[in-house]
């Protein structure tokens, strides 16, 4: 599981300004990892096909943050914090959650906020603002956003703060979303226990899910209500649970203390203590456990998540040719997952084999441009087969990511010269100095 800031390559200029949170100086990340998407798309997809939304065009996303909040910037992107997917006692209560930020997609709420934005035109011409309230790595991030859409604070406070209206409709939404699916609607009203009383507390000690999502007693009694009209039409959904455990359980395990999970797993040799003990034991550096648990576990399910994890082990204790081929099975099994064809691509540049490691780094680049690790071994696997024009280009687009649009121009600029004009390359680069002048980054 990799832990980095996330911006999209045209919206790291938007990503503060459109911010309704308060964020720290530090800019919070995204935690990345193939097999939690998964598991969270596999619980918000009978949902999206409820809502009408195609689920292949929707992400669930990790949040690096261990307060209680979810929230959906664009039509494409639902950001849930990594406290609220621990705080969930069972899947129906994470599928409340995802179904509600469904609705506000459905319902059209993000769309007419962007567009009722002064710079809307600036908006969509550089494209989703998937990273809201991530933020960007560097002070120029946050410069470039306010130079940009010259927006103030007051667009800050408003943009991620839902109307009361809006979330009555979201609500009410998001309840027949998972009747129809016949998933218990009760676990809505579950969820909002968990805020109850919040909306008393000063917004500084307050979880930011109030602050976005106004919460009342006349909202609570009305889920109550609508959850008790469509309350006996729920069913068990086994495999749900499955995926819910599955996430949560691969999350604690990164995020938690080796010790913590060691302790509460104890010897549970089921198919997800396995993998919670797999984790601890390679973050506690004992590797031969590790990889006693990884074989047990492959030998329960053998699937490209688990290869995936199998590989990330492998290459953090330097079996860099292991490494490779477990993550060359788990991309054989998973051709499409962007994540864990980053993965092989690293682990063939860590073994050597850079010119091999290109194929699957740029199949990775074109499925998710947005993930800033990939970007840099892309742009290392360039350098070292001599192509310094490409490796250029994709460096630029990495600091574009990151929100250091200055430095992404010096690189633009470099491949600009080096790579012919018209290139798919030269177009790259183009698209970062075009967002660096847009935003009135000038050299020097």
């Amino acid at each position: 599981m990799a832990r980095h800031v996330l911006t999209r390559l045209r919206a790291a200029l938007l990503v503060l300004a459109f911010s309704g949170l308060a964020l720290p100086a530090a800019a919070q990340g995204l935690l990345r990892d193939p097999d939690i998407e998964n598991a969270l798309h596999k619980l918000a997809e009978p949902l999206l096909t409820a809502a009408g939304l195609p689920p292949s065009q929707v992400k669930v996303l990790v949040v690096d943050d261990d307060r209680l909040n979810a929230f959906v910037v664009d039509s494409r992107h639902i950001l849930i914090h990594s406290g609220l997917i621990l705080k969930a006692q069972r899947a129906e209560e994470l599928q409340a959650v995802i179904a509600h930020e469904i609705a506000h997609i459905a319902n059209g709420h993000i769309a007419r906020r962007l567009t009722n934005l002064g710079n809307a035109n600036t908006a969509a011409r550089f494209g989703l603002v998937m990273a809201l309230a991530l933020g960007a790595a560097t002070g120029s991030g946050e410069a470039a956003a306010g130079i940009a859409l010259g927006t103030g604070s007051s667009a800050n406070r408003v943009f991620l703060r839902h109307t009361r209206a809006e979330e009555a409709s979201a609500d009410q939404s998001a309840l027949r979303y998972m009747a129809m699916r016949n998933i218990d609607p009760t676990a809505m009203a579950d969820v909002l226990e968990y805020f109850r009383g919040q909306e008393v507390l000063s917004e500084y000690r307050q979880d930011p899910y109030v602050r976005s999502h106004p919460l009342s007693r006349d909202r609570i009694r009305a889920v109550e209500g609508y959850a008790a009209a469509y309350g006996p039409k729920a069913t068990d959904h086994p495999q749900a649970q499955y995926w819910f455990l599955r996430a949560q359980g691969k999350l604690s395990a990164f995020i938690r203390k080796p010790g913590w999970t060691l302790t509460r797993v104890g010897k549970d040799n089921s198919e997800l203590g396995l993998m919670r003990q797999a984790i601890a034991f390679h973050r506690s550096g004992r590797r031969s456990d590790a990889m006693a648990a990884m074989n047990r576990l492959l030998s329960m399910r053998n699937d490209a998540y688990y290869l995936d994890l199998l590989g990330q082990i492998q290459l953090e204790s330097r079996d860099f040719a292991g490494a490779a081929r477990s993550y060359g099975a788990a991309a054989n099994a998973a051709p499409s997952e962007p994540l864990i064809l980053a993965g092989y691509g690293r682990a063939l540049a860590a073994s050597g084999q850079y010119a091999a490691a290109l194929g699957p780094l740029e199949r990775a680049r074109t499925r998710d441009g947005t993930d800033p690790r990939m970007l840099r071994d892309l742009a290392v696997a360039y350098a070292k087969t001599g192509n310094n024009g490409m490796a250029s280009a994709v460096t630029a687009e990495r600091y574009a990511v990151l929100g250091n649009l200055k430095t992404a121009m010096i690189h633009a600029e470099r491949a600009s010269a080096l790579l012919p004009r018209g290139s798919p390359g030269w177009i790259r680069a183009q698209d970062v100095l075009s967002a660096a002048h847009a935003a009135g980054i000038e050299r020097g």
